[in-house]
């Protein structure tokens, strides 16, 4: 009886012990937390029901309202530049998955060496592009052509957009691809299903958690940059984040309406990715319906 007991006391110390070292190894953890993401998100709450004397309102809520076309051109643009990055890496994240495994190492290295260099160094690399006395006016001009009126529009936003951020799509599809067992594949093929049909009805079903993914996280930064369409739209095309850098950086200095636009953004990008995880839910429990 007394083995025992010391057993039962020397299990109980073991997992206080243990509950201990989780907590320590938190610390640093929600330290982090704390500074970087609860005070920032509370300098936000506060500044957004304040005015620039401390005092409480709603103005600076109601004002938000003004900018609503600026909300629908960022939502819009984002939609499209996500969209095309769809278009364009669902096919090369499906080519990439099925070479040889040596080759993907150096095709997803190519892939990754612009994210290497500077976001700002990149999109100054596309402004020399298009410009109107840029390298692409220039080539067009040397074959007889008149130039082209490319930068500062919304087709050189979506396009900086799009080549910055297709990365994320690409990778985020292939990592699912290369996990779908081949087996499934085969026995589509066994059962008579074409390659039309097996991708239709078993390997796109299973890459769809891959889709949502890639679709969160170009949809997100692409809606709050403003670096691309300040650049490439030269002001003309206004976004979310660049209506938020002028209440912060600009002539009409307003951190107050500059954080309730922020609020606004948040809830907005909180919607979209709880939206992309609901349907990634279904999917996941359609896909073990399937299974």
């Amino acid at each position: 009886m007394t083995i025992v007991l010391s057993v039962m006391n020397f299990m109980k110390n073991k997992t206080v012990n243990k509950k201990l070292s989780y907590k320590v190894i938190m610390v640093p953890y929600v330290v982090w937390l704390a500074v970087f993401i609860v005070v920032p998100l509370a300098l936000i709450l506060g500044f957004s029901f304040t005015d620039l004397s401390g005092n409480f309102t709603f103005d600076n809520i109601i004002n938000v309202g003004k900018y609503s076309n600026v909300f629908l051109n960022s939502i819009w643009l984002g939609f499209l530049s996500t969209l095309i990055c769809f278009i364009l890496g669902y096919p090369m994240a499906y080519f990439i998955s099925k070479i040889d495994s040596s080759k993907q190492n150096i095709i997803i290295m190519v892939l990754m060496i612009p994210m290497w260099m500077s976001f700002l160094l990149r999109t100054y690399a596309w402004m020399t592009i298009l410009e109107n006395n840029g390298l692409l006016n220039s080539f067009l001009r040397t074959l007889g052509f008149n130039g082209l009126s490319l930068i500062n529009t919304q087709g050189a936003i979506i396009l900086g957009m799009v080549y910055n951020f297709i990365p994320y799509m690409v990778l985020q599809i292939y990592s699912v691809l290369i996990k779908i067992d081949n087996s499934l594949i085969e026995a589509a093929h066994d059962l008579g299903a074409n390659r039309v049909m097996t991708f239709i009805k078993i390997i796109f079903p299973l890459s769809i958690p891959g889709v949502i993914s890639g679709v969160t996280m170009v949809f997100v930064p692409a809606v709050s940059t403003f670096i691309i369409s300040k650049m490439l739209g030269g002001g003309a095309n206004l976004l979310i984040g660049d209506l938020i850098e002028m209440q912060f950086l600009g002539n009409t200095y307003n951190p107050n309406l500059g954080s309730a636009i922020s609020l606004f953004l948040i809830v907005l990008i909180l919607i979209c990715m709880g939206i992309m995880n609901q349907f990634d839910n279904d999917d996941s429990r359609d896909k073990n319906i399937v299974i």
